[in-house]
């Protein structure tokens, strides 16, 4: 070798040298060391700068659950479908489905799990995607703490907040924590709704076979859906399953022989969430109105969830209440050829007199179509429905006619139409339906033929203000009102609810009865929710309440809803006491009654469904009040129609066995003859210039021509309740005739509706 070659070699061995010098073991040693303590120090920073931080809000919402009066689901309304559940209330065996199927571990580890978590962020720095191998708690800490971000950092602050929980909570609470967080595909958050979503039950009803389906499925809640997945995705939810179960046996948690027992739960097929479609949004809105009354809560406060509200709503009654509106009611009407039609709103509230539960609510078509429900709106006037209140206050007060004379069922009356009051300082003279002169009447008589110059002349005799007072007493809104005659026609507002629970308290031998729609409220975690009691104090004797209820069957035996309510098929045999009602120019019609178990109020509205120029060339707005009149091809809706057809139809598919009023009255039967001869007083007599009372051969004058079916020479027979009658006296076994009012057509297979309403306000 040369000089030259010699001298290269050397360089070269220097340099390797130098290399090694450099890179000693030791020093690489150093450097890993420093490194690894660089890296605890950042760690045990990075500990005490991090935080438990507050949870995720979202985290916290839950479905508020309502349930029908027997404990079945009714609606789950919120922005999250979750309901909270302790872990008491979740299955050992089910819990111990999740802990196998993700975190065998998990009761002896301290919350993280350091080799998954170094593989997820090898594979985030390198850009391969998620990766799992987090335990139970990290899971729990970035559903509840933290986001789904795959980031570095969002990693690093799992690990540190794992630590610091698991310090702090127990694994129960952990695990309870995890299971109410976790997100099951078909909507459902926490175990609660997926047992709900997949197997129709509750998490407390779960077996161990479902909640290994349920733990298999929060690996890939989209591809192990049964319903929806693949064959791919039903091979690998079958094999996850599967290891669950073995996972348990392997741990002790199941029995071997149980294990090989075990059949894969296919579970059931989707299913809509529950919502407020059809009346479930009334329901569910007059429920959380009660609740927010009672808690005080704002809305916000409620929208959170986790509220168990079950209503008193029988699902049998409810059903027949809809299925009765749309029978008589809503199958007769023509909105594309009668654009009328589109106007009618019904309400209905039916409520069971012993407990003031309400067992049925009709609210209109759907709060997509009606917002406002038309069972609690009190805008529209109850008309003749108020009657019995007058009545009710004259007999608990003892009062007496202009001179002295107490006011009894028996009491007469003039009736004449316009007849001005007497002994009232402002003046007030009720026009009568179609002006109708009726003479001296029974009270009995002014009742069943609901006229209006009679019971403005009670109202005045009673004193207002004590009618007013007692309407208050017995459920009516009547605060602010004034106590004037005009009052006696039932010109204030009032609701379909409000009805119900006036007649109930006449139905409950005067006790207060305020209907209720909430049969119990709880929040998760808290006590249940006192709600105020439906049942109240004596307001009104039992006495004058049995007698009011006495004279109302007059109504129904001998009045305005004879033909619809009495001769209807299944109720001709029961008691049964009721008021119908129309009122100013036919904006609502009404029928209220009730039998001894069971009181349902019906109302009928007029409410503009478009904006429309009307007859009288007047500007009619979307949602005001207008007339009833020719809505369903006829002329004007009386409560005699529509609403008592209604109240038939639904109260005779509704009723159990026959039940007899329990009356305490020295009133005697409703439609028996009042005496042959009664002293009219001043109050009582006819107006200076009377008009004769029709003779009983009289037929009740009209303002329309009579059907083409009348005959000319019929003529009715004196009313059994001892007055004239412009209608023939019932007979139970053959169909009435037409009325001499245009009303609503005659339809094939039912009764003939009577005109049974004024005009004026009744």
């Amino acid at each position: 070798m040369g000089r030259a070659e010699a001298r290269r070699a050397q360089r070269q061995a220097e340099k390797k040298g130098g290399i090694r010098r450099f890179l000693t073991w030791r020093k690489l040693l150093g450097t890993a060391f420093g490194v690894i303590l660089l890296g605890m120090g950042a760690f045990a920073v990075l500990y005490v700068v991090v935080d438990v931080p507050d949870g995720n809000p979202k985290m916290d919402l839950q479905a508020n659950v309502y349930k029908y009066a027997d404990g079945s689901l009714l609606a789950r309304t919120g922005e999250v479908n979750r309901e909270i559940v302790s872990l008491a209330e979740v299955p050992k065996e089910v819990q111990d489905t999740f802990v196998a199927a993700e975190n065998k571990s998990f009761y002896n580890d301290h919350g993280v799990d350091l080799k998954g978590t170094a593989r997820g962020l090898i594979n985030t720095v390198s850009g391969k995607g998620k990766q799992g191998g987090s335990t139970i708690t990290q899971q729990y800490v970035k559903n509840y703490y933290l986001d789904q971000d795959q980031t570095v950092t969002r990693k690093l602050k799992e690990l540190v907040i794992s630590l610091k929980v698991d310090q702090k909570k127990t694994k129960k609470e952990i695990l309870a924590g995890y299971i109410n967080t976790s997100y099951f595909g078909r909507g459902a958050w926490g175990i609660q709704a997926a047992a709900q979503a997949y197997y129709g039950v509750d998490a407390k009803e779960l077996d161990v076979s479902q909640g290994a389906y349920l733990a298999a499925l929060l690996q890939a809640p989209s591809q192990y859906d049964w319903a929806v997945a693949g064959p791919n995705g039903k091979r690998l939810v079958k094999a996850r399953w599967a290891y669950t179960l073995d996972n348990m046996v392997e741990e002790g948690w199941l029995d071997a022989g149980k294990r090989k027992g075990l059949t894969f739960p296919v579970p059931r097929e989707p299913k809509p969430l529950d919502g407020t479609s059809g009346q479930k949004g009334y329901i569910v809105d007059a429920a959380r109105k009660a609740v927010l009354k009672e808690t005080g809560l704002s809305d916000n406060q409620f929208d959170m969830g986790g509220w168990t509200i079950t209503v008193n709503i029988d699902k049998k009654k409810q059903r027949q209440l809809e299925k009765s509106v749309e029978a008589k009611l809503l199958d007769k009407l023509d909105p594309e050829k009668r654009k009328l039609d589109q106007d009618i709103q019904a309400g209905a509230v039916s409520v069971n007199p012993k407990t003031g539960a309400v067992v049925a609510l009709y609210g209109g078509r759907g709060q997509n179509v009606h917002w406002t429900s038309n069972a609690t709106r009190s805008d529209f006037q109850p008309a003749s429905t108020f009657k019995p209140v007058i009545l009710a206050a004259a007999l608990d007060r003892e009062s007496k006619t202009q001179d002295g004379e107490r006011i009894t069922a028996n009491t007469r009356y003039d009736g004449t139409s316009k007849r001005p009051v007497v002994g009232s300082d402002v003046p007030f003279n009720p026009e009568n339906e179609d002006d109708q002169n009726y003479g001296q009447v029974t009270v009995q008589t002014a009742m069943n033929k609901s006229i209006n110059s009679a019971f403005a002349q009670m109202g005045v005799d009673v004193g207002m203000d004590e009618v007013m007072k007692t309407a208050g007493e017995l459920g009516m809104d009547v605060e602010g009102l004034d106590a004037v005659p005009a009052q006696t026609l039932g010109s204030m507002g009032a609701s379909p609810m409000e009805m119900a629970g006036v007649y109930a308290t006449l139905d409950h031998h005067g006790k207060k009865v305020t209907p209720q729609i909430v049969k119990s409220a709880v929040h998760q975690g808290d006590a249940p929710l006192k709600m105020p009691d439906a049942i109240g104090d004596q307001v009104i004797s039992r006495q004058a309440a049995d007698s009011v209820t006495s004279v109302l069957t007059g109504v129904v035996d001998d009045g305005t809803a004879r033909v619809s309510v009495r001769n209807a098929e299944g109720l001709q045999r029961r008691d049964i006491a009721g008021k119908t009602g129309t009122s100013d120019d036919n904006k609502s019609a009404w029928f209220t009654g009730y039998t001894p178990d069971l009181v349902t109020s019906v109302g009928l509205f007029g409410e503009a469904a478009f904006d429309r120029t009307g007859d009288d060339g007047k500007k009619i707005r979307k949602t005001a009040q207008v007339t009833l009149k020719g809505a369903g091809g006829g002329g004007r809706v009386n409560g005699g129609g529509f609403p008592a057809e209604i109240w038939a139809d639904y109260m005779a598919n509704s009723l159990g066995e026959p039940v007899k009023f329990d009356l305490d009255t020295d009133m005697g039967a409703a439609v028996s003859p009042p005496p042959t001869s009664h002293s009219p007083s001043p109050s009582t007599s006819p107006s200076d210039d009377p008009t004769p009372s029709h003779s009983p051969s009289s037929q009740a004058p009209s303002s329309e021509p009579p059907p083409v079916s009348q005959s000319p020479e019929s003529s009715p027979p004196a009313s059994p309740s001892g007055g004239t009658s412009s209608e023939p006296a019932p007979d139970p076994t053959a169909d009435p005739g037409p009325s001499t009012s245009v009303g609503l057509p005659d339809l094939p297979g039912t009764n003939k509706r009577p005109d049974d309403d004024n005009a004026m306000p009744r």
